[in-house]
């Protein structure tokens, strides 16, 4: 038996995939529906069904809000949309299935069998996460620095390293120019988050900017540009764990 949710603001929409679930899918249960999402939060998180028919537009809170919202991610999704518009098609990139309404039978019965694979082969929510993982390295990709004034909007694979000046922070990049940033290292530390090592208390660099580590003469980093970054004595063992990872 799959177990599954429906969440879609419009009652119609509801109504008529029950049926057409009670009709082709005989071994589907719908364990509730909702128009509200935020109840529909709720729900998931504690019926933990197999797959989630969601309809991605809704006026208060948008289906990939309402996703990131749940703690229980472990169902497959299935989108259903009245529209065959840019952010549908980015789902299906993802291999996320989705139903266009009003909901051809053909295409339901199709989706279920692939649920119904998921689920023997214990992979369910796989390319939900999958599709949670690309989105956060797109959208985490760039950064708002507020700058003497202004915001400036960078990427973080520009960045080579940033060095500690006091109460500023200097960021140089891959193309040569330097930034300095009005808070301390820590604050930019803190905003750069995965993929970036504080090897130094001074120094904060990219990891992926890392071309060396050599030990001798004292232990530095050389980076793409030639640049040479100190590594503390305390974070060798801990930066060489994550480089060679």
């Amino acid at each position: 038996m799959i177990k599954a949710i429906i969440v879609d603001d419009e009652y119609n929409a509801i109504k008529n995939l029950k049926w057409e679930i009670e009709r082709f899918c005989a071994d589907v249960k719908v364990l509730d529906a909702f128009t509200d999402p935020v109840e529909a939060i709720s729900a998931i998180n504690y019926l933990k069904p197999d797959c989630v028919f969601l309809d991605i537009e809704m006026p208060e809170m948008d289906g990939f809000e309402m996703l990131e919202m749940l703690k229980f991610r472990n169902f497959d999704l299935i989108i259903t949309s009245a529209y065959d518009n840019y952010a549908i098609k980015a789902f299906r990139q993802h291999a996320m299935d989705y139903l266009l309404k009003p909901v051809d039978s053909d295409d339901l019965v199709e989706s279920i069998e692939r649920i119904r694979a998921n689920k023997q082969k214990n992979v369910l929510g796989s390319e939900l996460k999958n599709l949670f993982e690309e989105w956060r390295e797109t959208t985490d990709k760039r950064l708002a620095l507020p700058m003497a004034g202004k915001t400036l909007y960078i990427d973080r694979n520009d960045i080579l390293f940033c060095k500690s000046d006091g109460n500023y922070t200097e960021i140089y990049f891959e193309n040569g120019e330097k930034q300095v940033f009005s808070k301390r290292l820590k604050e930019l530390e803190d905003m750069l988050g995965h993929g970036f090592f504080r090897v130094h208390n001074s120094y904060v660099t990219r990891l992926s900017a890392i071309k060396e580590f050599v030990s001798q003469d004292g232990q530095y980093l050389v980076l793409l540009d030639g640049t040479n970054v100190p590594v503390s004595r305390s974070k060798k063992g801990e930066l060489l764990d994550m480089l060679n990872s």
